[in-house]
């Protein structure tokens, strides 16, 4: 172990390896040795304490999805270069570079898992580094995600200033959730910046939203729902649509006005009976649905904005976006938490969403509905766990 960093035995006991779930093909993991990851003088080694389950490990998981690619854009198949998935990741620090100067060992951190220009202290940094857009990087790469080892293992090496200090006793599980809330802050700011003819809480009377449907009540949808009514104060017509009656209701207690059967044959006249003709202004593609993008154009108002959150729609015939883009919408498609960095170099976005959790001024705990104490339940959760009708998300805690 190197003489530049400083350890805790109970923390990080020397050892050159650790368990690992990896991802060796496509719908198969297994628990492995893997080496423990090194850290530099600009490092922290985190001790996992809990990953969120997210939908992007499941399209991964599945062979719906590989963003980790080569020079030329080419995905790079499992079986070459296996992965460690887990990218909504928070532990405790272990072991820290002798750089590093504002964590100690034992401190309780969230992890932002890209890394960009600030995070390898580049310069001079992207322009995508230097505008907030830290997700858009020429230099990124993302654990769990792009090849970069995540978080479903014992340990993570990430630089110091990707760990965002927890101040409050704050549960390992409920703050596993500052990453998924992080990108529907971003995806919220991306949609406000954006030259649309309709946004949330505009100055302009003519260009205020007065109707908002979130398309999908699973994490991201709930927790869109709480964030538009509990944060940004939208205070008009705020709908929600999903299959499942079970979602409707939790959408339901968390600030909609109204839910709808996703599934309703004669959906788009309900909304239009319920917007008085006008269709929705505003629309949040939170389910990754397929069949969601091609019900839009009788649901939206023209020149609507459409803020396409959720990833998926596998098999799904790009012709669906035909009758979409005759409506003229302002298409948004934001990706990650970007949104800039605090004086110190942290994540200003994923620190909003920690301040959010931990003042409850949004609650995550009734959307854990399923955790997991092994990284061997990892396979069953994936395969599974996620397609049951009382599933919303799941949280893996060491």
């Amino acid at each position: 172990m190197s003489a530049a960093t400083t350890t805790s035995e109970h923390l990080a006991p020397k050892a050159v390896t650790m368990k690992a779930c990896v991802l060796i093909d496509v719908g198969r993991l297994e628990v492995r040795e893997v080496p423990r990851p090194r850290v530099s003088s600009r490092d922290v080694l985190v001790r996992v304490a809990a990953v969120g389950i997210c939908g992007t490990d499941a399209h991964i998981f599945s062979g719906h999805a590989n963003y980790h690619t080569d020079e030329h854009g080419r995905s790079i198949p499992l079986t070459i270069a296996p992965q460690i998935l887990g990218h909504e990741v928070n532990g405790y620090v272990a072991e820290k570079g002798d750089e590093v100067r504002d964590l100690e060992i034992g401190d309780h951190v969230v992890i932002d898992q890209g890394l960009n220009c600030l995070s390898s202290a580049r310069t001079p940094v992207c322009e995508y580094c230097e505008t907030g857009n830290s997700h858009q990087c020429e230099f990124y790469r993302e654990h769990g995600i792009t090849g970069v080892p995540g978080g479903l293992a014992e340990f993570i090496s990430v630089p110091s200033v990707n760990a965002v200090p927890i101040r409050s006793a704050l549960d390992p599980a409920e703050a596993a959730l500052s990453e998924p809330l992080g990108c529907v802050i971003h995806s919220c700011d991306a949609a406000q910046r954006a030259h649309t003819r309709y946004a949330i809480n505009a100055d302009s009377p003519q260009r205020r939203a007065r109707t908002v449907l979130i398309c999908g009540a699973g994490p991201a949808g709930l927790l869109f729902t709480q964030y538009i009514r509990r944060v940004l104060g939208y205070d008009g017509q705020l709908l929600v649509s999903a299959p499942s009656e079970w979602k409707r209701k939790f959408a339901k207690d968390f600030g909609a006005d109204d839910v709808l059967d996703s599934n309703d044959p004669d959906l788009a006249n309900l909304i239009s009976e319920k917007t008085d003709g006008r269709r929705i202004e505003y629309l949040i593609e939170a389910s990754g649905s397929g069949r969601v993008i091609a019900s839009m154009p009788g649901l939206i108002r023209n020149q609507a904005t459409v803020l396409l959150y959720g990833h998926g729609h596998v098999g799904v015939d790009l012709s669906v976006l035909n009758n979409v883009m005759f409506r003229e919408p302002t298409l948004v498609t934001p990706v990650g938490a970007s949104g800039g960095f605090q004086a110190d170099g942290r994540p200003s976005v994923y620190a909003r969403a920690l301040s959010l959790i931990e003042e409850h001024k949004i609650d995550v705990a009734p959307i854990i509905t399923h955790r997991y104490t092994s990284l061997d339940a990892v396979q069953g959760a994936l395969e599974k766990d996620m397609k049951l009708p009382n599933y919303l998300k799941g949280v893996v805690t060491l």
